[in-house]
């Protein structure tokens, strides 16, 4: 495996955020140097249409210059209390996933919130939360979570999944394996949830295993310790969890991605969780904020990929996945 290539992968292998809202010397040096699969957009990136449908064209344009596959251009629209895109340039719905009376609701979201996304020329969103919370319980999710049990949450992203996607934007599911019961702040803190795997599987579980059967584009993991699966490591950096638990036991061949790296609820060099990350079969680390852990992610990926025969075959196969969801939703890309 060449260098070009090993660099290929490291950086196929990074969604990151960057400050701005046009293609500046920093985006611009991101996507050239360190060759990145995607990009995240947040409310300072953004103005109005026309300017993020600008800047997302301008950064799809300049990978195809750098000789690089289009962009995964992610962003976080769930409606209500987290929606990146606000009045009066795009639609309401303040009521988020809370106010869904039902499948129609989640629905006729998805299509508003897909024709909108597709305008300006992002091609993932990171929804549906499938986390469940408890009835009776209040938690961290509680303003950002389906009403009802598990069944319906399931009913209800997976409507959201077929719709998004049917319209051509790839759906991410979240936050694997469920925050639903937790009420510290993964920003924050870093969340210990003791419920028993048999629990997780009669109830958090049902959702996620729904969204495989929908064939959801991506599933993004939480930053939480789940002490009966595995008592050492956050889902999203556990091998436990991600290659034994999503892959093995779910059946999950999809995208795989971590939640934000930058969190509080990462106590590790970003070493550490680039190498948990490799071993788990994670596929994408994201990576919200500008700053060295970009580079320093992009080296320690080169770096494991470097390291054995082994870590060469798992990035093989991230690859795999990354480009067959490339080649499904973005071979249509102008710039």
């Amino acid at each position: 495996m060449t260098d070009d290539c090993v660099e290929h992968i490291a950086g196929q292998r990074m969604m990151v955020g960057f400050d701005g809202t046009t293609l500046n010397a920093d985006l611009k040096a991101v996507i050239r140097d360190l060759k990145v699969g995607g990009i995240i957009l947040f409310s300072r990136n953004i103005e109005e249409p026309d300017q993020v449908r600008d800047l997302c064209r301008s950064a799809q344009a300049w990978a195809a210059a750098c000789g690089l596959p289009p962009l995964f251009i992610a962003i976080d629209q769930e409606g209500g209390k987290v929606a990146r895109l606000r009045p009066p340039h795009f639609a309401a719905f303040p009521a988020g996933n809370p106010g869904m009376a039902g499948p129609d609701d989640a629905a006729r979201f998805a299509a508003v919130t897909a024709a909108e996304l597709q305008r300006i020329g992002v091609t993932m969103n990171m929804a549906p939360v499938l986390d469940v919370e408890p009835d009776g319980f209040e938690g961290i999710m509680h303003t950002r979570v389906f009403r009802g049990d598990a069944h319906v949450v399931a009913a209800m992203g997976s409507r959201m999944i077929d719709t998004f996607q049917k319209a051509g934007i790839m759906a991410v599911a979240k936050h694997f394996p469920g925050i639903g019961r937790t009420t510290l702040d993964s920003h924050l803190d870093l969340p210990v949830l003791d419920a028993s795997k048999a629990l997780l599987t009669a109830t958090d579980l049902v959702p996620f295993a729904a969204a495989v059967d929908r064939g959801v584009s991506g599933i993004m993991m939480s930053h939480i310790i789940y002490r009966d699966l595995d008592p050492d490591w956050p889902a999203g950096l556990s091998e436990v969890i991600v290659a034994g638990l999503l892959r093995s036991t779910l059946g999950y061949q999809g995208l795989v991605m971590t939640d934000d790296l930058d969190m509080k609820a990462i106590r590790v060099p970003i070493d550490t969780s680039v190498h948990r990350i490799v071993r788990a079969q994670v596929d994408l680390a994201l990576i919200c904020h500008q700053g060295p852990d970009i580079e320093g992610a992009f080296r320690a990926f080169v770096r494991e990929i470097q390291s054995s025969e082994t870590a060469r075959a798992h990035a093989a196969r991230s690859l795999e996945r990354i480009m067959a969801l490339k080649k499904a939703y973005l071979s249509g890309i102008s710039v």
